[in-house]
């Protein structure tokens, strides 16, 4: 990938010889082998892949919360919900955000609610643990707010204690400085039924009947008398650390004496019409934006408004999310979303590093079944509203999501696509992807993922915005993903003329943006993977098409080399846990995985010579930890979460990280080594 190596990266290569290269070489080819046979064993019949999301126990939960409210059966998969909930419980009686992370208060609050509604007794002991890990670490009134808001519509929180959520908030224009559009679209989807179900302050009947202050989870409370707890510091101390918040927890307790805008009973009912108008707008087949918190609102929204189950929105909205559940030995949970789309073309990017034939019908199949999902329609799409001249063309992470398409999986689309025919340049398909993601570019020259120019910082002080995630701005792993795409196509024989010159331009600024982002340690953060590992990698696949005759870039690109180096694992490979985001110090640092390993090697692929040292030491630890074997197939083990949902507050795992990574690291070794065709 990229140009040739700089003079200014010296490769470290091995002191054993030329045979032991090529035993390297030859093992990384059956590697190639083994994982190409075991990614098409495990196609989908149309062609496409969809690995689990796995996240943590609150996503299960809160579609226990849904289920009880809307008087839905809990009794069919009561047992296997359970035995979830205890495979996913850590030692000391905690639930985490994700396997063998340590215990967080939320996740343990609905976890161990959702237990007592599915009818578990608080005596057994691992419950007991839990409320031994609960009490000790500030009980229920530590849960974040969002946790708030579900406690609250089954009176175990009181609504006095939930930030006011005016339904008026929809009326805004979006000129305003405070408006739904200068949300990210995650936050966006997840307020807008907020609104309406503040609005309505319901509260649902748990096992113990109804009540307004229900003592259901009053075990779990440190103080069960004083459950009023304010959500926010006092004014005075919020005065003296930041003015911005204090300012919005001022405007925040204004509506709370004005009955948070209640009093205006005929504007209320106008701003409720909006919102349920702007939610069955959004409905797509039941998808109401992919993600279970804005469909699981959106239904009870709805429901609370009026419709009942049987309505046809109501109804595939249920159905949608049923779909999002797994349930095997393991036991039955919810996805957070799934991620069709994405697992298809960065499973296609690796076929072809691997070098699999691009007439191989299987790879040619599930390319066509990505294409076929291109969202063309110009009358849907929320990213529209601040970028009203641009023509769609991009793809979304899920089966269905139209209203929202995304710059990081339209990028890896592209290059999938390009990678198979590169003359596929000039079809409609990758013409109209390419326009779309270089319109979506920002003004500081990045990308974000979902809008453009959604940088609007200061939202995140609101008392809402306790996950510091209600914005879209820039990121640099998105960044050097689609410069990696730029890079790709700039350098494409087929592109010419002035379409070159302006995805130049859009490059140029791409990779500004990502000089003023570098690390001191010569590292890029990592916003959708963990953590440095994955933006590093990212970026440096990016610069790798930039790096010839360009001192800045191989400037840059030797800081990052260092740093990789630096971090390696004594096994060969390289891991990092998302204690990073926490403390930059363990930047690099943890357990070993494939998926981190792979990102890695990528990094140094795209800049120094394939016997470096660092790589050939990289690529044994990946030849010999594929382990799970399937007749003539075999993949790498998944056991960590690598994955980036909200840092600190979501962890992901995808099941085929720790499969199509590692294939497209020993692809492009084994590339720059003499292959030419992976024989299979």
């Amino acid at each position: 990938m990229g140009s040739e190596p700089s003079d200014k990266l010296p490769g470290q290569p091995l002191t054993n010889g030329t045979s032991d290269q090529e035993s390297l070489t030859s093992k990384a080819c059956d590697a190639l082998r083994l994982g190409t046979n075991w990614a098409f064993d495990h196609t989908q019949p149309d062609g496409h892949w969809v690995g689990e999301c796995r996240t943590n126990p609150i996503f299960t939960a809160e579609w226990i919360f849904l289920r009880l409210s809307l008087g839905l059966d809990l009794k069919v998969d009561g047992e296997a919900f359970c035995k979830f909930f205890w495979s996913e419980q850590n030692l000391d009686g905690s639930w985490g955000l994700a396997p063998g992370y340590r215990g967080d208060v939320s996740t343990t609050t609905e976890a161990y609610l959702a237990l007592k509604i599915l009818g578990v007794s608080p005596d057994l002991p691992a419950m007991r643990r839990a409320r031994e890990f609960m009490l000790a670490h500030g009980g229920v009134a530590k849960v974040r707010v969002f946790t708030r808001f579900y406690l609250a519509t089954f009176g175990l929180f009181p609504w006095d204690a939930v930030p006011q959520l005016p339904a008026e908030l929809v009326l805004l224009p979006p000129q305003s400085p405070i408006n739904i559009y200068n949300l990210s679209s995650w936050a966006r989807l997840t307020m807008m039924p907020c609104l309406i179900i503040a609005h309505h302050q319901p509260i649902f009947a748990l096992p113990n009947g109804k009540s307004a202050d229900n003592d259901f989870l009053d075990e779990l409370w440190c103080d069960p008398k004083s459950k009023k707890v304010p959500y926010a510091p006092p004014l005075r101390e919020l005065w003296k650390k930041n003015t911005l918040e204090f300012g919005f927890t001022v405007l925040d307790s204004a509506l709370y004496w004005l009955g948070g805008l209640r009093r205006l009973p005929y504007l209320r009912r106008y701003a409720r019409r909006r919102i349920v108008e702007w939610i069955l707008e959004r409905e797509d087949s039941g998808c109401f934006g992919g993600y279970t918190p804005p469909m699981q609102g959106s239904i009870l929204a709805l429901v609370l408004e009026g419709y009942s189950l049987d309505h046809p929105s109501v109804r595939r909205g249920i159905d949608f999310m049923e779909g999002f559940s797994i349930r095997d030995e393991i036991g039955k949970r919810m996805q957070a979303t799934v991620s069709p789309v994405w697992d298809t073309v960065l499973m296609a990017v690796a076929l072809c590093d691997a070098r699999v034939s691009p007439d191989d019908e299987r790879l040619t199949r599930s390319l066509q079944w990505v294409k076929d999902l291109q969202i063309l329609d110009d009358k849907v799409g929320d990213w529209q509203i601040y970028n009203p001249g641009l023509m769609p063309g991009g793809y979304a992470f899920q089966y269905i999501n139209n209203w929202y398409p995304d710059v990081d999986d339209t990028a890896v689309a592209i290059l999938a696509f390009v990678k198979h025919d590169p003359q596929s340049v000039n079809s409609r398909c990758v013409a109209d992807a390419t326009e779309w993601m270089v319109g979506m570019q920002n003004r500081d020259g990045g990308w974000g993922s979902f809008d453009s120019n959604n940088d609007h910082l200061y939202l995140n002080k609101i008392p809402f915005g306790d996950m510091n995630s209600l914005c879209d701005p820039s990121t640099v792993d998105v960044t050097g993903r689609i410069v990696d795409a730029l890079g790709l196509l700039i350098h494409n024989e087929y592109v010419k003329g002035d379409l070159r010159k302006r995805l130049t331009v859009a490059a140029e600024r791409g990779i500004n943006f990502i000089a003023a982002t570098q690390e001191s340690t010569g590292a890029w953060w990592g916003r959708w993977g963990s953590n440095y590992l994955y933006g590093t990698s990212n970026v440096m696949c990016g610069l790798g098409h930039f790096a010839k005759n360009n001192p800045r870039v191989q400037e840059m690109a030797c800081r990052a080399v260092s740093w990789l180096r630096s971090v390696q694992n004594v096994n060969g490979g390289w891991g990092e846990d998302f204690t990073s985001y926490e403390d930059a110090n363990m930047a690099g640092l943890g357990v070993t995985t494939p998926s981190q390993t792979a990102w890695a090697l990528m990094s140094l692929l795209a800049h120094v010579p394939p016997t470096d040292e660092a790589i050939q030491r990289g690529i044994s630890y990946l030849v010999r930890t594929q382990t799970e074997k399937e007749g003539q197939a075999a993949r790498w083990p998944t056991k960590l979460h690598t994955a980036t949902g909200f840092p600190l507050c979501l962890w992901m795992g995808y099941d085929y990280y720790d499969h199509y990574f590692p294939m497209m690291a020993l692809g492009r070794y084994a590339q720059k080594m003499g292959l030419k065709r992976l024989q299979l």
